[in-house]
């Protein structure tokens, strides 16, 4: 744990204020969910992912898109991506997702591209990561919230997301989704 040097009071609802360094720096949102730890006397919170708690569940889901497919599959929390499946997976995994995927999510629209022809490819994570050619990006949505993004890449030159991959893709996001109704 680091310590930040900065000390806020309880008020008489049992309510303490996160500085919005903070928020900031762990992309903390109004409404956001947290979770609550203790350990003795210490208090942890935790921004809260719905995605994260099926583990297992989202990489099984990763690894059958995968093999399904045969493009890179992500599964994405609103944050940064939980697993991943194919070649690349070890760029992605556990990075934060980028702001053009973020958007995409609040707007909570599928996005498909390919370059080949003339799409606008949008970066998954921020920085360095190889070339992607294609990309299917379909957020899941449970109860009106969007919970995260199912995410197909590919690096072959000339590649299409074709119409199966992206069926694919939305049917497990959906599949996630129903997880939490």
């Amino acid at each position: 744990m680091k310590a930040t040097g900065i000390v806020r009071r309880i008020d008489e609802l049992g309510r303490v204020v996160i500085p919005k360094e903070i928020r900031s720096t762990l992309r903390l949102k109004s409404g956001d969910p947290l979770e609550i730890f203790t350990d003795r006397d210490e208090l942890m919170l935790k921004k809260y992912s719905p995605i994260a708690s099926l583990g297992q569940f989202s990489c099984g889901t990763a690894k059958s898109l995968n093999d399904l497919s045969g493009y890179l599959a992500l599964i994405c929390d609103t944050d940064e991506v939980i697993c991943a499946s194919g070649n690349g997976r070890r760029d992605v995994t556990g990075k934060t997702i980028s702001s053009q995927v973020d958007e995409i999510l609040k707007n909570r629209k599928s996005y498909v591209a390919n370059l080949s022809e003339g799409g606008d490819i949008v970066p998954v994570t921020p920085g360095d990561c190889p070339p992607v050619t294609a990309q299917v990006i379909v957020p899941i949505v449970s109860g009106g919230d969007c919970l995260g993004a199912v995410v197909l890449l590919s690096f072959e030159e000339g590649a299409k997301m074709e119409q199966d991959a992206c069926k694919l893709a939305r049917l497990s996001a959906t599949i996630l989704a129903n997880q939490f109704e």
